[in-house]
């Protein structure tokens, strides 16, 4: 069965792991998840991730969640742009997320960014999930 919208559903799960506090989730591998996991490790709303092959040819990442204090570090995951309705912005119109204690994750021609990394590189592009 074909998924429709892969990157929604590797946010759901991260989501739904850390609603029920668990340490790791799995998801099936891909190169625009594991873009969007290696802005999230290095902005520091997971511990990090690993890819491992289950059968000749199909991969899945398994995701290390974050907590502190028993509390989730990522409060809020939120897809913006869906495969229905594109949301693409300049950078210049690009919101900041709480006041800059959040952060929009970006597709850009230069690649997965966050915002604040494609501010520095004054590249605009398909804004794909927001985090808080």
């Amino acid at each position: 069965m074909s998924m429709t919208d892969p990157l929604a559903d590797l946010l759901t799960r991260i989501r739904n792991g850390q609603r029920a506090h668990k340490e790791a989730v799995t998801a099936p591998a891909s190169r625009l998840r594991a873009n969007v996991l290696d802005v999230l490790k290095k902005e520091g709303f997971i511990r990090g991730y690993s890819q491992y092959e289950v059968h000749p040819g199909i991969s899945e990442i398994k995701i290390e969640l974050k907590y502190h204090d028993g509390d989730p570090v990522i409060r809020e995951i939120n897809r913006v742009s869906t495969p229905g309705r594109r949301v693409y912005s300049k950078i210049k119109d690009l919101p900041r997320i709480y006041n800059g204690l959040g952060i929009s994750i970006l597709s850009t021609p230069r690649g997965v960014m966050s915002d604040s990394e494609a501010r520095d590189a004054n590249v605009g592009g398909e804004v794909l999930c927001q985090v808080f």
